[in-house]
């Protein structure tokens, strides 16, 4: 008989276990009392499980493999099997679904306190990065605030009001011009939520001869609240529009998609 290879079939953990017939618990009991090798791995399976349910009992549980080397007359010194009575119940079978019932016991309330814990964790670092985007965009928003707050008092800025044009004459924004800076502040509040697959881009406008330069698009439009746009402009407007275009801007302007225009005044 290959000893090794039948030890390496798992057979005795399903002994230990308590999932084997009556006749295979029979079988393994025989070969035992036959091969030390065999009873040294039973033993040192009650052992392995024992010590992976310590964690979830308070108990001592050693008295288990004592009661076993006791039951089975095995010792430290033995080097063979000398005898071993047939017990009058089938004591390891009991003993393996004892082992299987704590081990499975013992296995939930780690997975459950490891479950739980990496939850906390979790919640919490949500709950902090939550915390730290706030206070980040309470500190841009008074930024923002102070800032607007700066420019409509600023004498200096030009403002320009852009009026509805054609098929959109209910439309309209207003432009801010910190000529010093080189911005604008665009207020797009009356404007409507662009169609999905477009956006606003803005123009900087000469009249004669008519020459638009873009600004840029506005692909945060929806999900900007106040909708007001800092926008760089170090061109010598004579006049602002503002055009739908295909999701990533065009190269110029497409006239039948401007919603509103509007003038610098000259004075």
């Amino acid at each position: 008989m290959d000893i090794k290879a039948y030890i390496e079939s798992g057979i005795l953990e399903l002994y230990v276990a308590g999932t084997l017939s009556e006749k295979e618990n029979k079988e393994v009991h025989v070969l035992m009392q036959q091969h030390p090798e065999i009873l040294q791995e039973v033993l040192d399976i009650e052992a392995a499980i024992i010590k992976l349910t310590s964690a979830a009992s308070n108990q001592d549980t050693n008295h288990v493999l004592n009661v076993v080397k006791k039951e089975l007359n095995f010792n430290k010194n033995d080097t063979k099997v000398i005898s071993i009575q047939k017990p009058k119940y089938n004591w390891l079978t009991y003993t393996g679904w004892a082992a299987s019932v704590i081990l499975g016991i013992g296995l939930l309330w780690t997975i459950n306190q490891n479950n739980q814990l990496q939850s906390d964790i979790q919640v919490a670092e949500i709950q902090q990065s939550l915390l730290e985007t706030q206070i980040e965009n309470s500190k841009n928003s008074l930024k923002e605030a102070n800032t607007l707050i700066a420019v409509l008092r600023d004498n200096n800025i030009t403002q320009v009001r852009l009026k509805g044009q054609s098929n959109f004459e209910s439309t309209y924004a207003k432009v801010y011009w910190d000529k010093n800076e080189q911005r604008i502040f665009l207020d797009a509040q009356g404007l409507p939520e662009p169609p999905s697959g477009m956006v606003y881009q803005v123009w900087s406008l000469k009249l004669s001869p008519l020459t638009p330069t873009s600004l840029g698009i506005i692909d945060n439009f929806t999900s900007d609240e106040n909708k007001i746009f800092e926008i760089e402009n170090a061109n010598e407007s004579e006049a602002f529009g503002i055009t739908l275009e295909p999701a990533g801007g065009s190269a110029s302007p497409t006239m039948e998609q401007l919603y509103t225009l509007g003038v610098v005044s000259v004075g």
